[in-house]
């Protein structure tokens, strides 16, 4: 550094030999705190990112700028020194990998020539605005404070894996193009102690999470992302959120207000993504929010909610065309859903998901909601249908539930043999299974009256001619039909031919509609 830019640091912090006028100037506005400004005020020519070539005027050497960071002059009396550039082009590798920085840094419309690295190092806050960077390699990178990159461009991605950022990520209308891996943004293992927010980002290749830590909440409102080659467009399994995702529309305009409604009358931007999603085993202390989001998915794609634990999931968004989502073990509290949402018969998944309760955006009939478990049922599968039931029963929808349980019999129904298959036909037709006990009532308030005025024509010789009670067909054919209970006059008579076949039938029927009964108050009484 030194035979670079000349005998080194006078004494007396003024600015060794060697350094360019441009670089002289940065010099003393590093110490004075101020901002070094060499934009031109044409906003064509000081565009980072156009084609608008930039003079040795405007140019800093990377490594003079990794000098004042590291080893800089002290700062004027009264000031705190820092970095403040706007307009600047840095030529050269700016590497301040391992290195300490103290100093506040903003570079605010600069271009970078080469990467930006600053793996393993340690630094208080770093703002790089609207500038274009052809790669930031920041891997294990700790921050005091924040480390912000909105609107700026990356033309071959950025690495943050296993960084601490102290306070805020942001990545608010970044643009981010695939990097090494196909990968644009690599942060496994990062955490981020206060927000992420990358709303109305840019991404071009595979965003990953995984094992991500968020110390509030992760926003990607308004985010586009773009992997439509590979599996995923975000990769995320194992994220820690303490409080919100938000995969939701944002308005257009300045300044963006993260977690602002727009007003009426504002343009949005949705989220969208083309290509999958995996959240796989995240964790999500307040909601992960899909309002109005749309997916594009090819069709071995996945929208991926395996084993997510969260108090509510807002299923809001398009429902995919192509694609599954796949919901397989994941426990929502409140399930937060548009029957406009879900995708058809073989692209849901869910077995072993569980919900507390569910809070339906528009109409959703239960109509609609048992098509909503068929879709997710290619073969019968008994658990769904019994959590919705638990869950319209927890909801005092009573009826609703039963309606479900019954639906369960009859998709069950169809796994069975011809024989069994047309039982199950009879108990649906006669008692619904036992879930609409009314309607065995009624069978059995039928049967006796046929019974009564059939057997009113039946021959009766009793079997004890000494003593028998008084023949009522009424009361012989109620003692046939009601099990258990014995009213004196089945036993009392002797009947032959068709008419003992008649009595053994209400006997059988008795005996399955009585019990039809009986369960269904049983079902009616616990749930009282």
């Amino acid at each position: 550094m030194t035979e670079e830019a000349g005998t080194g640091t006078r004494g007396d912090g003024e600015p060794p030999d060697g350094l360019t006028p441009a670089e002289a100037g940065m010099w003393q506005a590093f110490r004075d705190g101020s901002l070094y400004d060499l934009r031109a005020g044409d906003p064509a020519v000081d565009d980072p990112h156009g084609g608008h070539p930039w003079g040795p005027e405007r140019s800093v050497r990377a490594r003079i700028v990794c000098w004042l960071l590291l080893d800089g002059p002290p700062a004027l009396a009264g000031r705190v020194s820092s970095l403040k550039l706007a307009g600047v082009r840095v030529t050269g590798t700016l590497d301040l990998a391992g290195g300490t920085v103290l100093p506040y840094v903003e570079m605010t419309g600069c271009r970078f020539e080469q990467e930006v690295r600053l793996p393993e190092a340690r630094c208080t806050t770093v703002r790089l605005v609207d500038c274009s960077v052809p790669r930031l390699e920041a891997a294990r990178l700790h921050t005091e404070g924040d480390l912000h990159l909105p609107r700026s461009r990356f033309h071959q991605g950025i690495r943050l894996t296993d960084a601490h950022i102290g306070t805020d990520l942001l990545l608010n209308q970044a643009v981010v193009h695939r990097g090494r891996g196909g990968r644009s943004i690599t942060a496994d293992g990062m955490t981020v102690g206060q927000d992420l927010q990358a709303e109305m980002l840019e991404s071009d290749g595979e965003l990953s999470l995984r094992s991500a830590k968020v110390g509030v909440s992760l926003s990607l409102r308004g985010a586009r992302l773009a992997n439509p080659g590979a599996r995923f467009a975000l990769n995320a399994p194992q994220l820690t959120v303490e409080r919100t995702l938000y995969l939701t529309p944002a308005g257009l305009g300045s300044p963006l207000l993260s977690g602002i409604t727009p007003a009426r009358g504002t343009r949005v931007q949705r989220f969208e993504c083309r290509g999958g999603i995996r959240l796989d085993d995240g964790r999500f202390g307040d909601a992960v929010d899909l309002e109005r989001a749309r997916f594009t998915l090819t069709d071995d794609q996945e929208l991926s909610l395996r084993r997510v634990q969260t108090p509510e999931l807002r299923f809001l968004g398009e429902r995919p065309v192509h694609g599954s989502v796949v919901l397989s073990g994941a426990r929502v509290g409140n399930l937060v859903d548009r029957a406009s949402s879900w995708p058809g018969p073989g692209s849901l998944h869910m077995g072993g998901f569980t919900y507390d309760s569910l809070v339906p955006r528009g109409p959703f009939p239960l109509t609609e909601r048992l098509r909503w478990l068929e879709a997710a049922t290619a073969e019968y599968n008994p658990e769904p249908y019994e959590r919705l039931a638990a869950v319209l029963r927890g909801a005092g929808e009573d009826e609703d539930a039963r309606e479900v349980l019954l639906a369960k019999q009859r998709r069950r129904r169809e796994t069975l043999p011809p024989a069994l298959k047309a039982w199950g036909l009879l108990q649906d037709w006669t008692v619904a299974y036992g879930y609409r006990p009314g309607r065995a009532a009624v069978w059995m308030a039928v049967l006796w009256a046929a019974g009564s005025l059939a057997f009113a024509h039946a021959g009766h010789p009793p079997v004890d001619a000494g003593r028998h009670p008084a023949w009522d067909p009424a009361l012989f054919t109620l003692d046939l039909l009601l099990p258990v209970v014995d009213l004196g006059q089945a036993g009392q008579w002797q009947l032959r031919g068709g008419w003992q076949w008649l009595a053994a039938a209400m006997v059988l029927l008795g005996w399955t509609l009585a019990t039809t009964v009986a369960a269904g108050a049983t079902r009616m009484l616990r749930r009282s």
